[in-house]
């Protein structure tokens, strides 16, 4: 059984393997209606359960379309919805839903909670999110630089902001796509201490950019964040904003990313996001093909 709880768990080239067959998804649905089935089908009569105790669009949209499109059908569930971590153990919840579904994405708070539930699900279990890392987001990342700016070995990628978790997955992307990732924000938005040794810091984002092939930042607060850290933090990265100036020091052909929900004119300006360099849309697409791709990895299709 193969499940995909963050991409320093899983091997090198099962993960250049995925990024492969995600380029290949995507090129064979070229044209279609978003609706359309995939021909081939291969989770024709398979159930995937949806697990959401954070709210979502990109990854509840995209992996809902991705099982539809390959065959299977979906149960979608919140925290609400269900005993998760409340009445009822999440080792107890793993094993009843295995005895219903085939495969389980679940988007959670804490990294226990989705590491409980590898441990005692007998389906595949995918890490759709949680407070330490987003390994989805970043598979789709991947994809979408090798589709710009071809393969990312050996380039340099500047991430503009708060050290969390999203920061976290490039981290380890980084390890396993051979990849110069640098950091640029303030000392107590630092990424976790596990994470040293597999990035720089810079902390002038001016020097950080210069020569860099991708620029990356997110959301400087969460929906979760109380308006007192909310004013703080603006306070803390207000000097990181990625604008055109910014934008101007990394090369010509460098390119911009965010996973969104984005607030625009705090952490990056209009004029970058919509500008030539932006291939935030693309992004957001390609969560699909490279979801399909991993749950395709996770059920050996």
């Amino acid at each position: 059984m193969t499940h995909f709880l963050d991409i320093h768990t899983t091997p090198a080239d099962e993960l250049r393997g995925i990024i492969d067959n995600a380029i290949a998804i995507k090129t064979s649905r070229a044209g279609r209606p978003k609706g359309a089935p995939d021909d081939d089908q291969p989770l024709k009569n398979h159930m995937v359960a949806l697990i959401f105790e954070k709210p979502s669009t990109r990854t509840r949209v995209s992996f809902d379309v991705g099982v539809r499109q390959m065959g299977g059908q979906t149960m979608v569930l919140s925290g609400t919805d269900m005993q998760l971590g409340h009445g009822e153990t999440i080792a107890d919840t793993a094993r009843v839903l295995s005895r219903y579904v085939d495969l389980i994405m679940i988007r959670t708070f804490e990294e226990q909670t989705l590491l409980d539930m590898a441990e005692y699900a007998s389906v595949p279990v995918i890490n759709g999110l949680t407070n330490r890392s987003h390994p989805c987001q970043i598979m789709a990342d991947i994809m979408t630089f090798e589709e710009h700016n071809g393969p990312i070995k050996g380039k340099k990628v500047v991430w503009s902001g708060d050290g969390n978790n999203v920061f976290a997955s490039f981290a380890h992307a980084a390890q396993q796509f051979d990849f110069d990732l640098t950091f640029t924000g303030p000392p107590p938005l630092d990424p976790e201490p596990a994470l040293q040794g597999l990035y720089t810091i810079e902390r002038d984002p001016n020097v950080a950019v210069q020569g860099a092939d991708l620029v990356v930042t997110d959301t400087w607060v969460s929906m979760h964040d109380p308006q007192s850290a909310r004013e703080r933090r603006h306070n803390q990265l207000r000097g990181y904003q990625v604008n055109e100036a910014l934008m101007a020091r990394a090369k010509d052909d460098a390119l911009f990313m965010h996973c969104l929900p984005a607030h625009r004119e705090d952490e990056a300006t209009s004029a970058v996001m919509d500008g030539p360099n932006s291939v935030i849309f693309d992004e957001a697409e390609n969560r699909l093909h490279a979801q399909k791709a991993i749950m395709r990895h996770c059920l050996g299709r």
